[in-house]
């Protein structure tokens, strides 16, 4: 395990100091002592009273959120053309990078459902002048570390940015994992979330909540807005629509795979024409997807002001 990451860590439970004991960790507190495997220099940080994983979901290698897919099939996806369309991820996460706290000498950015790179962080990736730690609730090539977002093992106020995509439907509480974002931020510390509104079901059982542009901003009521708005548009709404349709049609999986395939070939074109409507104000009402950049802030976002904040097809 990297030791600059491990001087990160705490407890999830009590959120103390880690001791690496026989290549393990142990919490420090000895009314605490939960003790955490390390896999393959992977650091497994779950809160088991908190969380709806267990440890041993992990030491057995159980599929947690992904689904194992045999490899031809990937690969058949893969020449498929894709119905989705994230227009702001790598301008917003580059303007992101570039607002992170310059007194830091190397800032530490958490990414929140990393195991695999989300759309547009490949430039802030490769970056040597930003410590990501890239978690998950998965394994995967790009995991660092297994937590769940209800209860990050982080000190208060030790990190500088935490980027969260296509993270916070899937969660239970939404809000909680927005409070422990908000904890372990440093003061004036940044988040960028991107969260879905008019998607199907696409994490089978661990999908639970959608947001609309303004819901999504009351998710974020302890940050200040830099700015917010689509990153998924209208046309990919459709698209998702109009396959989602197609596959209520049938049942066997192997049907579901066919028509997933057409729905692909004969819809990814409407996803272009967000290029067109992303930013027009209808399209906060009726968006795939929203982002939010924000600042850690004292203050809270009054109901009241979140109302005037409306900026949709009044």
């Amino acid at each position: 395990m990297n030791e600059n990451l491990h001087q990160l860590l705490r407890c999830p439970a009590c959120r103390a100091g880690l001791a690496t004991p026989g290549g393990q960790l142990t919490c420090l507190n000895e009314s605490c002592k939960c003790t955490y495997p390390v896999i393959d220099g992977i650091p497994v940080l779950i809160n088991e009273s908190s969380s709806i994983f267990s440890i041993n979901d992990f030491l057995g290698r159980k599929p947690t959120f992904f689904r194992p897919r045999h490899r031809l099939l990937k690969f058949a996806i893969k020449l498929l053309p894709d119905i989705d369309k994230n227009f702001k991820a790598a301008k917003n996460l580059n303007y992101f990078a570039r607002l992170l706290p310059k007194e830091s000498e190397r800032p530490v950015v958490v990414i929140i459902g990393a195991s695999h790179a989300g759309r547009g962080t490949e430039a802030l990736l490769s970056n040597p002048g930003i410590n990501c730690i890239e978690s998950d609730v998965s394994f995967g090539p790009r995991t660092t570390l297994i937590c769940d977002a209800h209860r990050l093992p982080f000190e208060n106020n030790s990190i500088d940015g935490v980027i969260i995509q296509a993270v916070l439907e899937h969660v239970l509480d939404p809000y909680q994992c927005v409070r422990e974002i908000h904890r372990v931020l440093k003061p004036q510390g940044l988040v960028y979330a991107e969260s879905a509104f008019i998607q199907q079901v696409h994490g089978q059982r661990y999908d639970f909540t959608r947001f609309t542009h303004l819901g999504h901003r009351r998710l974020f009521r302890q940050f200040e807005e830099i700015s917010s708005g689509a990153v998924g548009g209208t046309g990919m709404a459709l698209a998702w629509a109009y396959r989602y349709f197609l596959l209520s049609l049938v049942k066997s999986h192997t049907a579901r795979l066919l028509v997933g395939a057409f729905a692909r070939l004969t819809a990814f074109w409407l996803k272009y024409l967000d290029y067109l409507l992303i930013d027009r104000p209808a399209s906060l009402d009726a968006a795939s997807a929203f982002y939010f950049l924000g600042r850690k802030d004292d203050r809270i976002l009054e109901d009241r002001d979140l109302i005037r904040l409306y900026r949709g097809a009044a």
